[in-house]
């Protein structure tokens, strides 16, 4: 098992004598060394799976180490390995502990629209802007371990005074939800850890080797859960690279990385240099680019693919020209290589320079994906499905019972609901609660009190069944019950309303097989579902060209990538401060590594603001770019001409050769 891999890549795998951390340079194997750790850990060192945990950040990667390690330890007794995101760990710890933290098992998890709803609601107001600064606001504050007392006595301003009340609120609603948010999945795990050190003691004896990928995205919440998890025996290996550090808009910290040597002296750390994706172009531009930044390690990548073809620098005229050249040059050299649609990124700053492109290539007739687009888990009807589920798993959820309640419409209105509302609100009760008490009923004409009773009633009866019956079965009668399919065709168009029935019974069919195959209730699937952002169930990616933001794009790679509009005020992000500019420079850094064999890089000479034209200036990041290894194309005054001539006409030549060839396919 070990041959395979490199020395250093081998030295990572079997350093056991302490924390270790692998500075893992783009492209050099990181996923690799960890699922190889695994497999050494379980087949050479006596660890049982059930005591490792090896801890990322998406489900996508989750998924991939797990089969990875299925592959590598086959015949070993892989069972009870934990591999999942932060979230999900946390969510498991919660799971057990609940109780020494005042909640049931069956908490809910509410997400992001949840939480927006209930800010919303608190602060009374439709701006969309606050609602989302409080939202951030909350989120940082509890990252950073702010109690909502803490924030209303640090906050200095008329705005933080508000946002700080409002905290306070939010979190006594959720208390009375019986729900916890994203952020509170890591923070509830840390205080819970500080405050019962008997529970934090029985995680450590449960997970006795930790494996953490991408630790320079780690924000203060995970470096505490990872520090007291690993405690004072330190059997860590954490794996990052302070070059790809792009989420600190999110809480994510480079300082975690730097603070490893402080936590631990002994510190062993491994530099996987060697990169297996891209061509000693491509490596070259961006260890000259990211050699801008200041360092706490020093690294060099290099790769043994080959030299590679110039990075292109392509000047546009304006935002359109540039979205049209930039595919017509990706048809063509499609038609010339022979590639597929998926071997091609455009990748971008922002979600808004998507347009152009996703016009010219709808216009060429080119498929495409845009990543960031509306999860699976999102849609309207996955949702009016998951807030039964939610529901029959914690009745206390109000937000899941409004939803349900009113989904399909069963005659209870909102006088109804405001009724139900006040009366549960004076008595400190969930809705679901409130309900069953004797006042509601004469509070309620009896045709809608019925309607109310017949809801919950059976709530209750799913809910006994919960735990013990096959989630399918339950699933499949929950449906017949609330009679969905009908209500959608009733309710909808009918194309539409075939594609959301589509959808539902796509998602039923894949909470069946899951459950089946994780031996999970109805009630833990609930929980499942909260945290995944996509439906795990669609292996097959499609032949399409990858439209994706540069953070999407992180942990990709493309056989040819463009990045478009890399102007000063896009890339870097106008205002930026020199911290935030060394974080643009890293991800500039970030989208040239995902190229494998061809990079170009574009931007405009003028861009569209509305009905004005504005005068754009190249990224200052092309200047730090290594000028013997570019070439200038375009419509820039001093761009110098893509081709020869007499490289154009081989090429023609070329051309002409491959349309005389025979089909064979």
């Amino acid at each position: 098992m070990l041959n395979k891999l490199n020395p250093v890549q081998r030295e990572a795998v079997t350093y056991l004598d302490g924390p270790l951390l692998v500075l893992a340079g783009a492209g050099s194997g990181k996923t690799r060394v960890i699922t190889h750790k695994i497999a050494y850990l379980i087949d050479q060192c006596g660890y049982a799976a059930r005591n490792i945990a090896a801890i990322t950040f998406t489900n996508k990667a989750a998924n991939e180490m797990r089969e990875r390690v299925g592959t590598l330890a086959q015949g070993s007794n892989t069972k009870g390995l934990v591999v999942s995101t932060f979230h999900s760990l946390g969510m498991n710890i919660l799971r057990a502990e609940a109780v020494l933290l005042g909640y049931k098992p069956q908490f809910s998890i509410f997400d992001s629209s949840d939480t927006w709803k209930i800010i919303g609601e608190l602060t009374n107001s439709g701006d969309k802007q606050e609602i989302r600064d409080i939202q951030t606001q909350i989120s940082n504050w509890k990252s950073a371990f702010v109690s909502p007392e803490q924030a209303a006595q640090i906050a200095d301003k008329d705005e933080t005074k508000v946002q700080a009340r409002i905290y306070s609120r939010y979190q006594e609603t959720l208390r009375a939800y019986q729900a916890v948010d994203f952020d509170d999945l890591i923070h509830l795990p840390v205080v819970l850890f500080n405050e019962h050190p008997e529970a934090l003691l029985r995680w450590q004896q449960r997970l006795r080797y930790l494996l953490v990928d991408e630790y320079q995205d780690t924000n203060d919440c995970q470096y505490q859960m990872i520090k007291l998890l690993a405690g004072s025996r330190a059997a860590v290996t954490v794996v990052g690279d302070d070059d790809q550090s792009i989420y600190a808009w999110r809480g994510a910290s480079i300082e975690n990385l730097h603070n490893l040597r402080k936590d631990y002296p002994n510190l062993h750390v491994v530099k996987l240099e060697q990169n297996y994706r891209s061509s000693q172009r491509i490596l070259k531009v961006a260890n000259h680019l990211i050699n801008h930044n200041t360092k706490v390690f020093e690294k060099k990548l290099w790769s043994d693919h080959g030299i590679g073809d110039p990075i292109r620098i392509y000047a546009a005229r304006d935002d359109e020209h540039e979205a049209e050249s930039v595919v017509m040059k990706l048809i063509s050299h499609k038609f010339e290589h022979r590639t597929r649609f998926a071997d091609y990124a455009i990748l971008y700053r922002s979600n808004h320079l998507s347009r152009a492109f996703e016009e010219q290539l709808r216009t060429q007739r080119v498929p495409y994906t845009v990543s960031g687009g509306t999860s699976f888990f999102d849609r309207a009807e996955i949702k009016d499905i998951t807030a039964y589920l939610r529901l029959i798993a914690n009745p206390d959820d109000d937000p899941a019972f409004i939803r349900a309640i009113t989904t399909p419409k069963r005659g209870i209105g909102n006088t109804t609901l405001e009724k139900l509302g006040s009366y549960a609100g004076s008595r400190h009760i969930s809705l679901f609660e409130a309900a069953f008490e004797a006042h509601v009923q004469q509070e309620l004409p009896p045709r809608q009190y019925e309607e109310l009773m017949t809801f919950c009633n059976f709530i209750n009866r799913i809910q006994d069944r919960a735990d013990k019956d096959p989630c399918g079965e339950l699933l499949d009668e929950l449906l017949r019950a609330i009679n969905y399919e009908t209500w959608l065709y009733d309710s909808h168009e009918p194309r539409q309303a075939d594609t959301k029935w589509e959808n539902v019974q796509e998602f039923i069919a894949w909470l069946k097989r899951k459950s089946e195959a994780d031996e999970k209730s109805l009630i833990a699937m609930v929980q499942t579902i909260a945290l995944i952002n996509m439906l795990e169930g669609k292996d097959q990616e499609p032949d399409a060209v990858s439209l994706s933001t540069l953070h999407a794009a992180k942990g990709l790679e493309f056989p040819h990538v463009f990045i478009i509009a890399a102007e000063e005020d896009i890339l870097p992000f106008r205002d930026s401060d020199e911290k935030q500019i060394e974080e643009e420079r890293r991800l500039m850094y970030v989208g040239i590594t995902r190229a494998e064999r061809s990079l170009q890089i574009s931007y405009c000479n003028r861009r569209k603001r509305g009905k004005d034209w504005m005068a754009c200036e190249p990224s200052r990041f092309l200047e730090e770019m290594p000028e013997d290894e570019l070439v200038y194309a375009g419509s820039h005054a001093d761009a110098a001409p893509t081709v020869t001539k007499g490289e154009g006409m081989d090429k023609l030549a070329k051309l002409k050769a491959m349309l005389n060839r025979p089909v064979t396919e």
